[in-house]
């Protein structure tokens, strides 16, 4: 599918059909094609809970305003953002340096500066750490849009939840934080899909301040 075409084609639905499932392997090639999002230092400071049962599907539903969508799309997506993907005790923060090491793309004596810079850009405070784990999973949370919609599937990105809420109900570590949770399926055709709404230009875009 043409880029520009997907683009056109994402909608946010609010009606999926709950008949039509998501094959498991559909869903990991989604995030299989997501996972080439780019990252701060490759570090990819992400996670999915998938939920596909209705009792875990109600569960979340209990604690995201009560909106349909959560128990009728098949798939509903629970984005982590890893606050502490930074950090030299993380094994994909390892994983990283050694696939680089691989690659030739680093140097072993360079081990020391590669986590003194993960550390000073992005665990020098609670702030950074937030920001750094928020925009990195927002980056991959909306290739996992682009790619639903290349594959034909339809998607809705929620943040009406109780953050606090999903996190006791599914037992989710401190660590994380959840920017966003995401309805995967197939629109309802009973209903009325949405049309394309206004959106702003590039001289509405473009800024400066000096």
């Amino acid at each position: 599918m043409e880029f520009s075409t997907i683009l056109e084609r994402r909608r946010a639905i609010n009606f999926f059909d709950p008949s039509k499932d998501v094959p498991q392997p559909l869903l990991e090639q989604i995030i299989q094609d997501a996972s080439l999002t780019p990252s701060s230092y490759n570090l990819q400071p992400w996670n999915l809970i998938a939920l596909r049962e209705l009792d875990d599907k109600m569960r979340l539903r209990k604690v995201a305003m009560n909106q349909p969508k959560v128990s009728e799309a098949p798939v509903v997506l629970i984005v982590l953002a890893d606050t502490g993907g930074w950090d030299k005790d993380h094994p994909t923060v390892e994983r990283n340096f050694e696939e680089m090491l691989k690659a030739g793309s680093i140097k072993p004596e360079r081990r020391d500066w590669f986590y003194g810079a993960c550390a000073k850009l992005y665990g020098k405070s609670a702030e950074s750490q937030l920001a750094f784990g928020l925009k990195n999973a927002a980056f991959f949370a909306m290739s996992l849009m682009y790619a639903a919609a290349n594959l034909g599937l339809d998607t809705h990105p929620m943040d009406g939840f109780d953050h606090d809420g999903v996190m006791r109900e599914f037992n989710i570590p401190e660590r994380y934080r959840i920017p966003l949770l995401m309805a995967v399926g197939y629109f309802n055709e009973e209903e009325k899909k949405p049309a394309p709404k206004w959106r702003k230009s590039p001289a509405d875009i473009l800024v400066r301040f000096d």
